[in-house]
């Protein structure tokens, strides 16, 4: 991301009907030059550079054909894959509407659901040979129990890749702080080459998200 000169801080005054922690989300957002880059380059999210970072370490998109978005919402990382691999296939999952984006089969429904994943890999033509998954559950505010939901999904997500990559193929998903329990790393590590977390630069530094990178798959 391109860092020009710092910008002092913006402040915003407390309005009726917002609350403290509205007033503080809308100054991080204000003040957070990757939100700035995000508005200027076209990405509907900063979570873009997320992908974009982990693609510049990892040479996630190196070949890429048929690319999987899970919890697709609002778009960035579609958009990032449209961008740099303009004639892959690429089909999203979210829960949450989602505007369409040229080149992009969108589904909006529960990736657990029962009909999602065979929706998903008709669509796509073919094996997949990346799947990422940005999905994080609903917080409820308790630690474990948020933890425990967003590792849920995560598993899934897992298991999807297992039954449905091409050999060769890759998966990225977010997790949480501790990275990915014993379970589902040895799940990964029986199935592909090589298995690592990174927190790319985009990743707020307050955030307790960290990124699971599964390349190789064996099959």
């Amino acid at each position: 991301m391109t860092r020009g000169t710092k910008e002092p801080s913006k402040r915003v005054k407390t309005a009726k009907g917002r609350t403290a922690s509205q007033v503080r989300w809308l100054e991080r957002q204000l003040n957070d030059p990757y939100v700035r880059q995000a508005k200027a380059d076209g990405y509907r999210s900063r979570a873009a550079y997320k992908l974009i970072e982990l693609d510049e370490k990892f040479g996630l998109l190196k070949g890429a054909s048929r690319v999987v978005d899970l919890g697709i919402a609002p778009g960035g990382w579609a958009q990032v894959v449209r961008a740099k691999k303009p004639k892959a296939e690429v089909v999203g999952i979210d829960l949450l509407p989602v505007e369409p984006l040229e080149g992009v089969t969108i589904f909006q429904m529960d990736f657990m659901a029962d009909e999602a994943p065979a929706a998903l890999a008709e669509a796509l033509g073919g094996p997949p040979d990346l799947i990422l998954s940005d999905m994080a559950a609903n917080t409820v505010g308790h630690k474990q129990t948020d933890h425990l939901r967003t590792m849920g999904l995560v598993e899934a997500a897992a298991w999807f890749a297992v039954e449905n990559l091409a050999p060769g193929g890759a998966f990225v998903a977010k997790v949480l702080a501790g990275g990915t329990d014993s379970d589902l790393l040895a799940l990964l590590k029986k199935h592909f080459a090589a298995v690592k977390h990174a927190k790319p630069p985009a990743s707020r530094k307050g955030s307790s998200e960290w990124y699971v990178i599964a390349q190789g798959f064996k099959g």
